[in-house]
């Protein structure tokens, strides 16, 4: 997992729209990455379902949140639709899980990324978060702390 104190690794990846969202896009904002494994398991469903309840209290601390899978943008589309998502899902599809990779959150073997946290501000990792196995949700609270630390 990338760690605190690194350069954040620049990236350009579709977002559900097919839109191409940069690092560069979050400047001088407080970035927060969710890397998670795919879209509709039941899982990354309550994950995400999470990080949006409490996605306004986010933005009130000046946080920004999207989210990064290995899944296509078409998939992103209809899973943020079916969630009633806000945050942008960014699709590092093709090369698969190059993004996921530089940042330290890919699973070899399992082809997809493991479900971590980054903090970035000013293009530097602040802080970074790998759940211990795929099973585990990070909490909302891990994110609030590492906002006020």
């Amino acid at each position: 997992m990338i760690e605190a104190g690194t350069k954040a690794p620049d990236f350009s990846l579709p977002d559900h729209d097919g839109n191409q969202v940069s690092l560069s896009d979050f400047a001088g904002q407080k970035l927060v990455l969710v890397f998670y494994p795919l879209d509709f398991s039941p899982i990354c469903t309550d994950q995400l379902s999470l990080y949006q309840e409490v996605l306004g209290e986010l933005e009130t601390q000046g946080a920004t949140m999207a989210g990064i899978s290995v899944d296509s943008a078409y998939c992103h589309a209809a899973f943020r639709e079916k969630l009633n998502l806000t945050m942008p899902l960014l699709a590092d599809f093709n090369p698969k899980g190059k993004v996921c990779r530089d940042y330290g959150a890919f699973i070899e073997g399992a082809e997809t990324s493991n479900r971590s946290l980054v903090l970035i501000e000013d293009g530097e990792v602040n802080w970074s978060y790998a759940a211990p196995n795929a099973g585990e949700i990070p909490g909302a609270n891990l994110i609030f702390d590492a906002l006020s630390a």
